[in-house]
């Protein structure tokens, strides 16, 4: 029988052991990299002393998953060898560094701590190091210096017992020299090959790992910035400090005091603004700002892609240059500060809000903001007019809302629409797509189909309330409290027939909570209504009005009942409707609500 060589496995990965002083040399040497795919160092100090319980006693610490970075050409024709790339075990490598090098780790509060791990020689145990330890004479406080040989031997043997009179000497020494040996334990290092493409790499990574953790290319795109270069290290620090203060603004206070470095850097100066930001409607994560400034400057979906070309692969040649890593981290660079440049983020997050998405909850598809930033980059990066970037932004986002264009497969369609903005006239991709995907048939059947759904948080529905928003349009029954208001608000969504008065015929909740049943109401007017069928709370409401004293609503005429009907897109029959009618009234009510989207569009 014949082998094909296709056919034969690979092997994509070796398992090695090494000692535990050759990591440590490796990490102070930065032969290795720690990337801080998990930033900061979240373990609790009782675990960093366990580890090293586990190590002394001679006990397994699982396996370490590195990934050396290719071989790369420099410019004068050499090859320069690539650093191992830590992409499993940051943490137990960051508290070995922490516990028997002394080095400091940041906290969850970004502060750099030392964790000293003490050690009680006679009783043979560990624990977190802590005043009452400090004082007391039977405990080594701190094992660092004496791992690393910063103590003598003999002198802190005569010391101890000095202190600890019935301690028999060779016995201490004997702890002493045990604790030293923990750099001679072994470790287990899964050495993946760098030839290895990044989605295989992801594969080996989610199937290994116990704890079935994903790693996303947006990890692996920080660990190259934090490995390769200081110029990348101030950048993913640039990403993470900007992400965190667009949420916790107070938290520039922690930078200020504990980062030096950082706030001398121009990346400081670039972002600092946002510690008098309160504006939640976009508060992007490092993947959302990888993924803008990589796409918008590379024209490009694949974040895998990324990670290749900070690595310097020539995609032509399949090898990996200098030159090419060095004109991808400055594009890059130039990428990161156009995200986070004040008047950006703030025109752009402006332009959202012009097209009535007020509240960050309104926007069900966060690759879908995050391609309207994209094309908005881009738009001003090819000297588009103002008021044009502004029609285009809006009109596709929510085009992307309505057909949900990048719920599924986002990295192919930004791939695909990056490179069309690129290579046309953005009026006719967007007259193209319109064409195509918001036809007549679109909104006459396949929206109006779309808003018999059940789901408050669904895209139309949403989509529905920013037209309302946009329009300035009042609550419903409400005489001056608007839509925009009860969002902002955070009001209740309500039912037109009342839930408790639908139950009478149904228990269903997709009979009783189909959307074109909701509408943003005020509470008081809500809990007036109670149970009543539209047509005897109205018909109570009408006589009010007519009398000249409205007891439901501040409405004080038919012509203002019948405005507030329309603007929320009410059937005028529903005065007359009980239950027998409420499917006729969902349907018309759809019927209503598709015109006003469709209105809202074209006006955008």
């Amino acid at each position: 029988m014949n082998s094909h060589p296709s056919n034969l496995a690979i092997q994509k990965y070796q398992v090695n052991q090494y000692l535990i002083e050759s990591v440590m040399n490796w990490v102070v040497s930065k032969e290795i990299a720690i990337p801080e795919i998990q930033r900061p160092f979240v373990w609790k100090t009782s675990k960093v002393r366990d580890l090293i319980d586990s190590l002394y006693q001679g006990f397994p610490v699982g396996y370490l998953i590195s990934w050396r970075n290719p071989d790369v050409r420099l410019k004068d024709g050499s090859l320069s060898h690539g650093k191992k790339i830590l992409i499993d075990g940051q943490q137990r490598v960051t508290a070995l560094t922490a516990a028997l090098l002394g080095q400091e780790v940041v906290n969850d509060d970004y502060k750099k701590v030392r964790i000293k791990i003490a050690f009680h020689p006679i009783k043979e145990i560990f624990e977190v190091s802590n005043p009452a330890i400090s004082k007391s004479v039977e405990w080594f406080d701190d094992i660092s210096p004496i791992v690393k040989g910063d103590i003598s031997v003999l002198k802190l043997v005569k010391s101890y017992c000095s202190a600890n009179p019935s301690v028999d000497e060779e016995l201490l020494a004997s702890r002493v020299d045990r604790l030293k040996q923990i750099l001679k334990m072994q470790i287990g290092f899964i050495d993946l090959e760098p030839h290895l493409d990044i989605e295989v790499v992801t594969e080996i990574f989610i199937r290994i790992n116990s704890q079935g953790v994903v790693l996303s290319q947006s990890d692996f795109a920080m660990s190259k910035l934090a490995a390769d270069s200081e110029t990348g290290s101030d950048l993913r620090k640039c990403i993470d400090y900007f992400c965190h203060l667009s949420i916790a603004p107070e938290f520039y206070t922690h930078i200020n005091e504990n980062d030096a470095e950082f706030i001398k850097s121009e990346y400081f100066q670039k972002i600092k603004w946002l510690k008098d930001e309160k504006d939640d409607l976009y508060d992007p994560d490092y993947r959302d700002v990888i993924r803008v400034a990589f796409t918008s400057e590379f024209s490009r979906g694949p974040l895998s892609d990324l990670v290749s070309l900070i690595s310097g692969r020539n995609f032509a040649t399949r090898s990996y240059e200098q030159a090419i890593a060095e004109e991808t981290l400055a594009r890059f660079k130039k990428a990161v500060l156009n995200f986070v440049n004040e008047t950006n983020f703030k025109r752009f997050v402006m332009i959202v809000k012009s097209a009535g998405f007020t509240d960050a909850g309104l926007i069900t598809s966060t690759n879908t903001l995050n391609f309207a930033y994209i094309l908005y980059l881009k738009l001003r990066g090819k000297g588009v007019a103002d008021h044009l970037i502004e029609k285009y932004v809006r009109r596709w986002l929510v085009l992307s809302l309505l057909t949900g264009r990048y719920v599924s497969s986002p990295e192919s369609k930004f791939d695909e629409d990056a490179k069309r903005i690129d290579s046309e006239d953005f009026g006719s991709v967007l007259s193209t797509a319109e064409s195509g995907q918001l036809s007549a048939a679109f909104w006459e059947v396949e929206l109006v189909q779309e808003l018999d759904k059940t789901n408050v948080s669904n895209p139309y529905i949403n989509v529905f309330f920013a037209a309302q928003i946009r329009a300035n349009d009042l609550g419903l029954l409400s005489s001056d409290i608007s839509v925009r208001d009860l969002i902002s608000h955070r009001g209740d969504i309500h039912h037109i027939f009342p839930k408790a008065y639908l139950k009478q015929s149904s228990s269903s909740r997709k009979f009783y909570n189909q959307i074109a049943n909701f509408a943003y109401t005020q509470s008081e007017i809500n809990i007036k209504v109670g149970k009543k069928s539209p047509k005897q709370y109205f018909g109570e409401i009408i006589a009010s009005i007519e009398a000249g004293k409205p007891i439901i609503s501040g409405i004080n005429s038919i012509e203002k009942l019948m405005d507030n009907f329309r603007m929320n897109c009410i059937p005028e029959n529903i005065i007359n409707m009980e239950i027998d009618q409420y499917a006729e009234f969902t349907q018309a009510r759809r019927r209503l609500m598709a015109d006003k989207i469709k209105a809202f569009y074209f006006a955008l």
